[in-house]
Formats: C-alpha cells, structure tokens, sequence
C-alpha cells in the first residue's frame, strides 16, 4: 500500500500544477478581455458590451476560486481528516457556480433598465474589432481550459471551459447586434443583454445542480463499474466481481469495496496474495483503491450444489425486481444456503427477502437460509 500511496501523491501534485496554471492563464486572459470589452462598452454605450464584460470579470473570479480550491483540496491526509481534504473543491465549484448564477442575475436587472430607459449605442470599427477578437480569443481559451479540465477531472475547471466557449457564442450576438444597429439602425442591446443573462443564469444553475450531484453521491457510471469488473475478473482464480461500490472523497480521489467469487480450494494465502494483487492493478489502471475485498466461496466439487444454485437462481430471477443472484453457497451436509440478491427500487428490501425465503423453503424445506439483500448502486 505504501507504493500505491506514493503514487497517490505524485498524481495529486501534477493535477495541483494543471489546475493552478490553467487558472492563472484564465486569470490573465479574462482580466485582458475585461479591459478591453469595459472601454469598448463605455466608450460605444453598449449595455451588452459592458455586461460581456462583467461576464468575463466573473470568469477570473471563477478562477481564483478554482486554484484556492485546488490548493486546499490537495492538502495531505492528517488525524483529523484521515482521507483527505479533497471536497473542499466541491465546495469551490459551488461558489463559482454562485458567482456565475449571480453575474446572471446582475445582468438580468441591468439589461431590463436599459429596456425601460433606452439608451442609443455609438460603435466605432476599432469597437468591432475588438469584439471580434476577444470571440476568437475564447474560444481557444475555453477549448484550452475544457481539455485541461477533463484531463485532471476538475469540475470546476471544465466548467469554467464550457463557460468561455458559451461565452464566446455571446459575444457573437453581442456583435451580431451592433452590426444590425450600424446596419439598419436598430437599437437590440437590451434585449440582447437580457438574452446573455439568461444564457448565464442557466448555465450558473446547471454547475450547481452538477456539483451537488457530486456532493450528496450519484449512481456510477456504468463503464466505470464494467472497467473496474474487468480488471478483477481478469485476475486468476476471480470467478466473479460483485458490489463494487465507489466512495469519492474529492476529484480523483475514489476508494472502493468489492465482493469477488473464489473457488473454495483456495487457502487463505491464496486469497491474501489475490486481494493485493487486485488492489495494485485496479489502482494503476484506474486511480481507485480498493480498501475493502470481500470473498464469495464458490463450490467447486459438489454436483448437488451445483444444481441447487440452478434451481434457486431460476427461482430468485423470475420476480421482475430481482436483478441478480451471487455469493451463492451450499453445504449440503450441514444443510445451509446462503446468497445475495440485488434487489431493484421497486420493491421493500424485507418485502422481497420474505417473498423468497418462503418460496425457497417450499423447494428446500430442510435448509437454514441466508439472504442478504443488496441495493441496485451500480451494476
């Protein structure tokens, strides 16, 4: 464990270094743009332009933000925090959410005085140019950010490259109606503004429906889970991979238990040089440490409970929200079974467990059984 803890660290600091960086060229990028897009907004009397530009201050706050919360998350576990502080960068998505949900709002309001009280914009070419710039130069920083953001799995910093290429759209409107007023002489600013802020409010609601997702745990992703069986499976002896169960404690930062199906020959030195090797490979392949392995045994030699399994198991799976058997075992001379059932969100666990216990002991009336229910977390 030490080898994958080391490990551990190496990786936190890399992704520490790209999070930190990428903000800090959005910093500077988004600072520039504010600059630029406050004097062509002052000097033309566009409420649009100047409410773009409110949207880029936002952005390098967003990015302050995100490298504070980098910086706290990537703090190393200590007594009182053993697994780490790594959902404080939850925490930090959520206040660039805020921000975000508020640069909408301000806008709202802007925009809609500036409906009640219009106000006629002056564009100059340089103006145009300006913008037209800053459109391009979003765009390469909001593809630039979005990619670093995936590469290092940092929602914050992939929400704020969604962000710039949205913003990006904007200020093509932005252009698009100034052009129309230099044009054909209608004035569409405010109108223009209030669609920018409805642009933003959504996405800033969207971030914070995404992150609480992360904070309250949501269902896994069903390739991540395939992935991970895969690995196990892979290992010799490994009949099967059950319950896999991930816990997050911040981006990158997932631990997992798992019950895998041995044959029942093995000794416990097997299973022990088995279990670490699963833990190794799971975490080189997928960053995910495996803390807890718990063990099915399997009969291998026994034809009766062979065919027990498969008469218990066609029993069990024609209720609808029976989803799966495993861990099944059979001692036929001391006449005991015992298996888990996924159960789906259809049914009361006690419900379910009292439905098969009473049609199994029909079948089986000699046998104590055993059924533990599992929930449908993942598979």
């Amino acid at each position: 464990m030490s080898e994958l803890n080391n490990d551990m660290v190496v990786l936190e600091a890399n992704r520490e270094q790209t999070i930190v960086k990428t903000s800090i060229i959005g910093i500077v990028t988004n600072l520039l743009l504010v600059s630029f897009k406050a004097f062509v907004g002052l000097m033309s009397h566009s409420i649009a332009v100047i409410l773009d530009a409110v949207n880029n201050l936002s952005d390098a706050l967003s990015s302050v933000v995100t490298i504070v919360g980098a910086k706290l998350g990537a703090k190393q576990p200590d007594k009182k925090h053993p697994l780490g502080y790594g959902r404080i960068e939850y925490l930090s998505s959520m206040i660039v959410a805020a921000l975000v949900l508020y640069a909408g709002l301000t806008s709202l309001v802007e925009s809609i005085k500036k409906i009640i009280h219009p106000e006629a914009a002056d564009y100059s070419t340089v103006s145009l140019i300006i913008i037209s710039v800053a459109i391009i130069v979003k765009l390469i920083l909001g593809m630039y950010v979005k990619k670093q953001g995936k590469k290092v799995n940092s929602g914050a910093l992939t929400a704020s490259g969604s962000d710039a290429l949205f913003d990006a759209i904007l200020s093509t409107s932005v252009l698009a109606s100034a052009i129309i007023f230099l044009v054909f002489h209608i004035s569409l600013e405010a109108y223009v503004g209030v669609v920018i802020a409805g642009f933003i409010i959504k996405a800033g609601m969207e971030m914070m429906i995404e992150t609480l997702n992360d904070i309250i745990g949501k269902r896994e992703d069903p390739e991540t889970i395939h992935e991970l069986k895969e690995i196990i499976c892979a290992e010799e002896s490994v009949l099967g991979a059950y319950d896999v169960t991930l816990f997050n404690y911040g981006p990158n930062k997932n631990y997992g238990s798992v019950h895998i199906e041995l044959p029942d020959n093995l000794s416990v030195d097997d299973v022990d040089k088995i279990t670490r090797r699963i833990q190794t490979d799971v975490f080189k392949k997928t960053g995910v440490i495996m803390t807890g392995i718990g063990v099915y045994s399997f009969n291998t030699s026994n034809d009766e409970a062979a065919q027990m399994r498969n008469a218990i198991q066609k029993m069990v799976l024609t209720h609808e929200w029976a989803l799966q058997l495993h861990g099944f075992y059979a001692d036929t001379e001391k006449k005991t079974v015992r298996f888990d059932v996924v159960l789906s969100f259809d049914i009361e666990r006690k419900e379910a467990i009292e439905t098969l216990t009473k049609e199994i002991r029909a079948a089986y009336p000699d046998y104590e059984l055993l059924i533990i229910a599992d929930v449908d977390v993942a598979d």
